[in-house]
């Protein structure tokens, strides 16, 4: 196994360890037993068929189509790097998270990830199958290996997996932090740069009426900045009292995983 992955499995099951004795990891308030198979599902797809096939026909049609490519950037600074990884991986990430809470078809395909009344490390690769296929974060991820910024890569994705893992936890790291006077000032910025349990909760709150729950913003992924920028942040510090979708049907195992090819449930 690739070192940068090996170092995400082991950070993803330092959490899950983390909330299995904190916090139940199997056994979270409302869930049921689809979630369970959506979730390892979702996860070991992604994992073992989606990314690695992404990369590889990436490789591979730049390999036979523009050889010359081949390591172009390979010189480049790693300042410079991790910014190209920022924009075209973390930024675009954004964006289609942004469109699917407003475009129907690309909400179909991202429902499974709000579908849970629960926050966990669980939810973290929850998503329609088809969904991380058409993610252009990690297309353009592949073309910026093949074009030699792999050495970089694995230490991005150590960094975004880690804020990522941790903002999904319901063990908020930055809940005992808020209470810290003299933390005020590093907090301000932190919560304005990456994501954070109390940012990213906020998307996921259940109930409109929760001043907590801000579903329609804080998309961030690893960078929190870009709601900021893009004006879609709202930030309260307080956490939603409930998790989910609201105002909609239950959403069947099927829609789950593989909507279009089982629709949509209109009951």
């Amino acid at each position: 196994m690739d070192p940068s992955m090996l170092a995400v499995v082991c950070i993803y099951l330092a959490f899950g360890l983390l909330e299995f004795f904190g916090s139940n990891l199997l056994h979270k308030p409302g869930q049921t037993r689809d979630d369970g198979i959506v979730e390892i599902i979702s996860f070991t797809t992604l994992s073992v068929v989606t990314q690695p096939a992404i990369i590889y026909f990436v490789n591979l049609g730049l390999a036979t189509t523009a050889p010359q490519w081949k390591d172009a950037l390979a010189g480049i600074s790693v300042w410079a790097a991790v910014g190209l990884f920022l924009v075209f991986d973390d930024m675009t990430q954004y964006w289609l998270h942004r469109m699917s809470h407003s475009v129907p078809w690309l909400y179909n395909l991202h429902r499974a990830h709000h579908n849970a009344q629960y926050m966990s490390v669980r939810l973290v690769y929850r998503n329609n199958l088809l969904y991380y296929a058409m993610m252009p974060g990690i297309w353009f991820s592949a073309v910026l290996v093949y074009l030699g910024l792999g050495w970089v890569y694995g230490g991005y994705l150590i960094v975004k997996l880690t804020v990522i893992i941790a903002a999904h936890s319901d063990l908020a790291w930055d809940r005992p932090l808020y209470r810290i006077k003299a933390l005020a000032p590093l907090m301000w910025l932190v919560e304005r740069t990456i994501s954070t349990p109390a940012t990213h909760h906020a998307h996921h709150g259940r109930h409109a009426t929760d001043p907590a729950t801000h579903y329609k913003g804080n998309y961030g992924n690893l960078l929190f900045f870009w709601d900021v920028l893009f004006g879609t942040a709202k930030i309260t510090r307080q956490y939603p009292k409930e998790f989910g979708v609201e105002g909609l049907p239950p959403a069947t195992l099927g829609q789950q995983l593989l909507w279009p090819v089982f629709p949509e449930n209109k009951a």
